[in-house]
């Protein structure tokens, strides 16, 4: 045992004091050498940085679309994912040990004999032409120098060649191999080196330079790989010197042979290989999402904006975006590549992306808030667009589901639908009845053309299918404007705005949140949809009603695990009851009139979207909504299964009217989504609410 100690302490001590002559331009004082090498000796492996012990190798995060195989884009600061040695070919394995540290598995961390010869050679040449650093001291500096946790200037530091910073190397390796195998220290090296193209580790340098996967790697191209690591960046074959890469994969060759890991035969026929590159880059971001299914581009942009919001990521949205680009996440994302498909193409048949109108469309699954596909006649793509056309065909700003730039559209009269659910909340029931007359002069002050002497007084748009004696199945069916207009007066406009707010709708425009915040008593407007919106948030607050009652927060992943396979809670459903179950079953009795279906009870009296129900062969309800002069248009429309919403508009100018004809084109589309995305989904019909609450004048009720 002291014999065993004392060969310890003078290796550390002969290490110390050789690296010290080979590094340093004037002799250091021996005492100082011999103190640095001594306390070697009293550095555990508990006490190494944490950065050693648990390497913060940056990795690769990828996404998924919901089949977990279909590659959306990946996200990385550098492109790398960690592999267990087993899946490295053995080829490979030997390569990196003949051209980095031959001796890797006869020495202790701190190779002697190398520290020897490369003081002789460099003595001798009068310049360090030969290092000294093994394939763990290597590992040390690589890690030291990629902690996140550094400055730029600490990073400089822990690769600059001073005597200090060789002797910390050495002993941290020292250190580490007291504790690792040489199996678990080969294994970080590989998953944590640079091989030039902005590949780190083995796995990100295999696909870059032969699109494989590093457990079938050739002899050829291991040696290729393993001769990179020495200088990555003068000797990568794709964007540096070809000849010099393959003068490093002879040498890797010619070292493979002298120790005996390979026949003689065999290095000569892999040096005689061409250079067969088969280079393949790792999309990066959402803008790198594959040209042939660009339209994916807008749903991953709401993706990394939706991470950006969630604590379970960082503290803030920087640091959850670091973390994004730097944690080895495998996320499955909720987009379904059919139905976004259908999406997309329905989208199109309405507007080409050279319009200057936008009919953004958004799906949701209800009783999930997952999102299945997010749709807009645009390309996602930085690219300049043609003189004086802002938005068009060319643009990244989120036109589904807002936020940036973005406040969204008036949703016309599908924020009926809110009025509707505070009534029955309030205890009114469906057959609440009132005549609605033309014209209409509420309670509600306003300026403006809807100003009759200061007060809000509305019209209908249709005054011969409007008028007369309403019911809130007739008059939703209908669309009657005076009837809504009513029963905000009867239940207060401030508890309309309320329920949009709780089924998820943001106000994202300053006008209007001012207006939720300090004058929603008197916002009767918002019953009509004066208030802009998108239709993400619009295809959830239905998706709610279609689960029932049972709210989720739009959702873009159906699973997430780390870099150790562990899953993460961000994942999940993040739902809760909104709404009474029997008030949410009574407005979807009433919103299937408006699309030609029937009420539970028969009393469907009239539809805005008469042929949808027939067209789709199923139970549905929903709702279309037209702004002041038809500057916007709005069909959501939804099933117990799916929700779907889409808003025709001019993003660059909302008050450029995009008429009244577009929504006949509309419903088409939406009824179409909803047909190819249940083609193979079982008929489903809607429950019936009870007749207290369809018929009977009743207390309030809550679901929150």
């Amino acid at each position: 045992m002291i014999r065993a100690h004392l060969d310890k302490l003078l290796t550390v001590v002969i290490a110390g004091v050789l690296a010290g002559l080979m590094l340093a331009a004037a002799a250091l004082p021996v005492a100082l050498v011999f103190g640095i090498g001594f306390s070697a000796l009293s550095t555990p492996y508990s006490e190494l940085p944490n950065t050693l012990r648990t390497p913060p190798t940056a990795q690769r995060s990828n996404l998924y679309a919901n089949d977990g195989t279909t590659l959306i884009t990946s996200f990385y600061q550098e492109d790398r994912v960690d592999v267990p040695l087993h899946e490295v070919a053995p080829v490979m394995r030997q390569a990196i040990v003949a051209a980095e540290d031959v001796r890797f598995y006869q020495h202790s961390g701190v190779d002697l004999r190398g520290v020897v010869r490369a003081f002789t050679v460099n003595k001798r040449d009068g310049q360090t032409r030969q290092g000294a650093s093994t394939l763990t001291m290597q590992y040390v500096r690589n890690v030291l120098s990629s902690d996140p946790r550094l400055t730029e200037a600490q990073r400089v530091a822990a690769t600059e060649i001073t005597t200090a910073r060789k002797l910390q190397e050495m002993r941290y390796a020292l250190a580490l191999e007291r504790e690792l195998d040489k199996e678990e220290i080969l294994t970080r090296y590989l998953n944590i080196a640079y091989f030039g193209a902005g590949a780190y580790g083995i796995a990100a340098a295999s696909k870059r330079y032969f699109s494989r996967a590093p457990a079938e790697l050739t002899l050829a191209q291991a040696a290729l790989l393993a001769g990179l690591v020495r200088s990555p960046d003068s000797d990568d074959p794709i964007n540096g010197d070809a000849d010099s890469a393959l003068l490093r994969r002879s040498y890797v060759l010619e070292r493979l042979v002298e120790s005996g890991q390979v026949p003689a035969d065999a290095a000569a026929a892999a040096r005689a290989e061409p250079l067969q590159l088969r280079p393949s880059e790792t999309p990066n971001d959402c803008t790198a999402v594959p040209e042939t299914h660009n339209d994916w581009g807008f749903f991953c942009d709401w993706f990394t904006r939706w991470w950006s919001s969630q604590a379970a990521f960082g503290a803030t949205a920087d640091e959850r975006q670091r973390t994004l680009r730097r944690g080895g996440f495998s996320i499955v994302s909720s987009l379904d590549p059919a139905v976004q498909r259908a999406t997309t193409e329905q989208v199109l048949k309405i507007y080409r992306p050279t319009n200057v109108e936008a009919v953004p469309t958004a799906v949701v699954q209800p009783g999930t808030g997952r999102v299945l596909a997010m749709s807009v006649n645009r390309n996602y793509s930085v690219r300049d667009n043609p003189v004086g056309q802002k938005n068009h065909p060319n643009t990244v700003n989120q036109l589904i589901a807002g936020g940036g730039a973005i406040e969204g559209y008036q949703g016309g009269s599908t924020f009926k639908l809110f009025t509707m659910l505070a009534a029955l909340e309030a205890g009114l029931p469906l057959s609440t009845d009132f005549v609605a007359p033309t014209q209409l002069l509420t309670r509600f002050p306003v300026t403006g053309e809807a100003s009759c002497d200061g007060r809000w007084c509305p019209t209908n748009a249709s005054p011969s299918s409007m008028d007369g004696p309403r019911t809130m199945w007739s008059a939703f069916g209908r669309s009657v404007n005076t009837y809504f207009a009513w029963l905000t007066e009867k239940v207060g406009a401030d508890r309309v705005v309320e329920m949009a707010e709780r089924l998820g709708i943001v106000l994202r425009a300053e006008s209007d949140a001012r207006l939720a915040r300090y004058g929603a008593k008197n916002w009767g407007p918002f019953t009509l949809g004066v208030a802009a919106t998108t239709p993400l948030d619009l295809a959830s607050a239905y998706a709610t009603v279609a689960a029932e009652g049972t709210w989720c927060a739009p959702l873009p992943v159906v699973s997430i695990t780390d870099a150790g396979g562990r899953p993460v809670d961000a994942a999940k459903p993040d739902c809760r009851q909104a709404l009474d179950a029997d008030v949410a079953r009574a407005a979807t009795d009433a919103a299937r009139c408006p699309v030609g279906d029937q009420s539970m009870y028969g009393r469907c009296d009239g539809a805005t979207a008469p042929g949808l129900r027939a067209k789709l062969g199923r139970p549905v309800a929903g709702k279309t909504g037209s702004s002041e002069r038809y500057e916007t248009e709005t069909v959501v429309a939804f099933t117990p299964q799916l929700a779907v919403a889409s808003m025709a508009a001019n993003p660059d100018n909302p008050r450029d009217a995009v008429g009244q004809a577009v929504q006949a084109r509309m419903v088409d589309a939406v009824g179409a989504v909803l047909a190819a995305a249940l083609r193979d989904q079982p008929v489903r019909d809607f429950v019936p609410p009870s007749e207290r609450t369809a018929l009977q004048l009743t207390g309030a009720r809550t679901g929150n």
